[in-house]
């Protein structure tokens, strides 16, 4: 390969990582990447003459990237340091694209679109960066000490991929001060008490699936949907997959909806509209904001283990055109805002150690959204409190805390 020949290919691969990031791997084109860097599709074609060997290519780079990364946290001698390092890393990251530099990292959502045998490696580099990353915390000795390290490495790992989304609302000068609030809420968690964590149960809410009760077509849909995205991502969830899964026809199918987006953006709003009602339900409860806190949180969490229609994971986001994205991103804001508003009271009343609420709040909506993924995880427990408890624990004790198991 020559200097030329592979200056060329990695300006493609950093323009097609710019526009999946923007507008998803499905309305990515090869013309488009030709475009945006000057050349005829038919240039591209040269390098990549399919647009899912490009993907992979892209997807190469960002695991690479993400694997350097947390090997260069591992090399440092204690946790604390690789924790702090990690983090470093990724607002590094953030600061050069803000200065111009381009294509950097990918949002990884939509590997499980591509073809199995394309799609195993990229998988399979990803379980190494995990890996990685649970070593930052040590090594366990018992099954419960690796399951708090699985939890660790999965929600330190979310917590920085959702970090760009939510940057964006920072000015890069003040990312120092929130580099050092995030390890903070990351390494020590968020109660004034470490470790206190006493959920109260919550009265049948209509934001639970009913066992027994036969649900709407539309609400099959819904389901059916979710599940798909949460599994597959937005592409790979198509009309055919969803109308496959609950056995009935694509007319069906277009009979209740125009469009998939429109169905994805329902199944947004009813993720939201179920969340919210934990949320306001959690609110009325009677006792200290951090207990409310964990009841909405325990709540929640059952939901993405347990519940057969599980919250939809914000990794739809990045397929959705940019008006439905903004949207969606503004309404999860919200979300966000009012459990930093629980943890502000909370700091009033003296059950939350005083913490950046906002910055702690994104945390707290990264790593909700990573428990889907912990659905097997979580079904190892045969107590499925436990589960919670253990997954909670991120927050409630922090990634730093000693594993007494």
């Amino acid at each position: 390969m020559t200097k030329k020949f592979g200056e060329k290919r990695s300006a493609i691969v950093h323009a097609a990582s710019v526009l999946i990031n923007e507008v998803g791997l499905q309305a990515t084109t090869l013309s488009d990447v030709a475009r945006a860097i000057g050349l005829n599709a038919t240039s591209i074609t040269y390098y990549f003459p399919r647009k899912d060997l490009l993907a992979v290519a892209v997807y190469e780079e960002t695991l690479g990237l993400m694997e350097a990364m947390a090997k260069e946290a591992l090399a440092e001698p204690d946790p604390e340091s690789r924790l702090r390092k990690y983090i470093a890393l990724h607002v590094d990251l953030r600061t050069r694209i803000r200065r111009g530099e381009r294509g950097l990292i990918t949002a990884l959502s939509e590997i499980r679109t591509l073809d199995r045998e394309v799609q195993a490696p990229l998988l399979d580099r990803y379980s190494n960066v995990v890996e990685h990353v649970r070593q930052f915390f040590g090594t366990g000795e018992t099954p419960g000490a690796r399951a708090i390290l699985t939890v660790r490495a999965h929600v330190l790992l979310e917590a920085m991929m959702w970090w760009p989304v939510w940057s964006l609302r920072y000015s890069s000068l003040d990312f120092p001060r929130v580099e050092e609030r995030l390890f903070d809420i990351l390494a020590n968690g968020i109660p004034a008490q470490q470790g206190d964590w006493h959920p109260h149960p919550f009265e049948a809410g209509d934001w639970r699936t009913v066992e027994g009760e036969v649900p709407s077509q539309n609400e099959e849909f819904l389901r059916a949907a979710t599940v798909l995205i949460n599994q597959l991502g937005y592409r790979g969830a198509s009309v055919n997959r969803i109308a496959e899964e609950l056995n009935v026809t694509k007319g069906s199918f277009y009979h209740h909806h125009d469009a998939k987006d429109e169905l994805v953006l329902a199944c947004f709003q009813r993720s939201y509209d179920r969340l919210s009602a934990v949320q306001m339900a959690g609110l009325r409860m009677d006792a200290n904001y951090w207990a409310k806190f964990c009841s909405v949180f325990a709540e929640l969490l059952d939901l993405q283990f347990h519940d057969p229609m599980p919250l939809l994971r914000t990794t739809a986001l990045q397929a959705l055109a940019s008006e439905q994205k903004v949207d969606v991103v503004t309404r999860s804001n919200r979300l966000a805002r009012r459990f930093a508003g629980m943890l502000i009271d909370g700091i009033a009343d003296g059950s939350v150690r005083p913490v950046d609420p906002l910055v702690a709040s994104q945390v707290i909506m990264s790593t909700l959204n990573a428990a889907y993924e912990a659905r097997k995880w979580a079904g190892r427990f045969e107590d499925r409190d436990a589960a919670i408890a253990t997954y909670a624990s991120s927050l409630t004790r922090g990634l730093l805390a000693e594993i007494d198991l």
